[in-house]
């Protein structure tokens, strides 16, 4: 009998969310078969069985599991008949897949017991370290099982430490509204967002605007758009974008890279992976159009739609989410904005924003025209490169922009 475990599936990833058994307890089940599908912070994989025999599940549906975790064990049925989940069992190494490839695991120890998460303001906490109380083992006496001042102070033996004013102020603030305060889990993507984003944040960045006479480009896309959707394409603006980002990366290899800070080298790459920011269920994820260079403008509109199905479907893999050189949030798809200033995804040295075209009074010798305007902005790690640089890449991006004709044959 063997023990199915949670593991390392790549990405440093710790944590998973059980969303769906594919199978039910007690069911025959053969090698590599997916019993289980768990979704991690980046992407919904499935577990397979690393053996044939009976499945006894032991993780719950909607359960939160940690490294070393036990999802399931399997075995013969009078082996699965005596198992109790905890008992010592033969670790065993699993294959986590996504619906694009496997990935060999190697075998975990089992992890230890994880304590309890302890429902406390930051003040209690404070409390807690200050007296060397271990908060996850106090049975609060708060709504909800809420850990209190007074709970903290019994378990330290009576401690008299009293919390800074301010501190004790917003405490009384929260339990005030207690009833009126909802506390929201976040989820995998939501985490792992989060760590991202404090992660871009120590990133020294700068930012350049500019418009783009996009008019040529506007009556290029709505004369195409008709003929494509025939060919069961849907075309937009996006894919001239990633063509014209792609030539200009070419013109300024620096923002096509990362940044090595302990070696203080930049990381030049001569590739080019352009993500994608995308909006899911719950929260933003990246998607990755690969080798964008060898693409043409309708192959990359095509790959646009099938990535973003994957979004919807949670279908979408890892291997689809990773590898970025530069990033592109067409903040104008959502139909607003005029300019934003977007966050770094790291290691990428930079971000694209790409807002709502728009109508636009334009001046040409003293004669004014209506036509569409693309605002833009390029959001860079000024470690690398400086805004000169910027204003040479926002260039090339508006020449080809300006003539997408060009693009069209590249």
């Amino acid at each position: 009998m063997k023990e199915i475990r949670f593991v390392d599936v790549g990405e440093g990833i710790t944590e998973g969310h059980l969303i769906k058994w594919l199978v039910k307890d007690g069911d025959t089940v053969k090698e590599d078969q997916s019993v289980a599908q768990v979704e991690t912070d980046k992407a919904v994989v499935n577990v397979p069985a690393p053996i044939s025999g009976m499945i006894k599940e032991v993780a719950k549906e909607d359960s939160i599991l940690h490294l070393g975790d036990v999802v399931a064990a399997i075995g013969a049925a009078d082996e699965i008949n005596g198992y109790k989940p905890g008992a010592a069992q033969p670790p065993v190494g699993i294959k986590m897949t996504t619906t694009a490839k496997k990935t060999e695991i190697a075998p975990l120890r089992p992890a230890a017991q994880k304590p309890k998460e302890a429902i406390a303001t930051p003040s209690v906490r404070k409390l807690a370290h200050d007296l060397g109380v271990d908060i996850s083992r106090i049975t609060g006496t708060g709504p909800n099982g809420r850990i209190m001042e007074n709970d903290v102070r019994a378990a330290a033996g009576g401690a008299v430490k009293q919390a800074a004013p301010a501190q004790k102020f917003s405490e009384a603030l929260e339990e005030k509204h207690d009833d009126k305060i909802e506390r929201v889990p976040m989820s995998m993507t939501r985490k792992a967002i989060a760590r991202n984003m404090e992660e871009s944040w120590k990133i020294p960045r700068a930012t350049h605007m500019d418009l783009i006479n996009a008019t040529e480009l506007w009556n290029m896309v709505i004369k195409e758009k008709p003929k494509m959707k025939e060919k069961d394409v849907h075309l937009t603006f996006l894919p001239f974008v990633i063509k014209a980002l792609v030539e200009g990366l070419k013109e300024n290899q620096h923002f096509n890279a990362s940044y090595d800070h302990e070696t203080n080298e930049i990381i030049v790459k001569k590739y080019y992976n352009i993500g994608l920011a995308a909006e899911s269920g719950d929260g933003l994820k990246v998607v990755v159009i690969k080798d964008a260079e060898r693409r043409s403008i309708v192959q990359i509109a095509k790959e646009i739609e099938a990535l973003h199905k994957k979004i919807a479907d949670k279908t979408i893999t890892i291997d689809e989410m990773r590898d970025t050189t530069i990033t592109i949030t067409n903040i104008g798809s959502l139909g607003g904005g005029f300019l934003a200033v977007p966050m770094i995804n790291p290691p990428d040295v930079a971000i694209v924003g790409i807002m709502s075209i728009r109508d636009w009074v334009f001046a040409d010798n003293g004669k004014m025209t209506v036509g569409k305007v693309l605002p833009f902005t390029i959001t860079f790690d000024h470690r690398v490169v400086d805004g000169a640089e910027a204003v040479k890449l926002g260039n090339a991006i508006k020449g080809y922009l300006e003539d997408p004709d060009f693009l069209e044959m590249l």
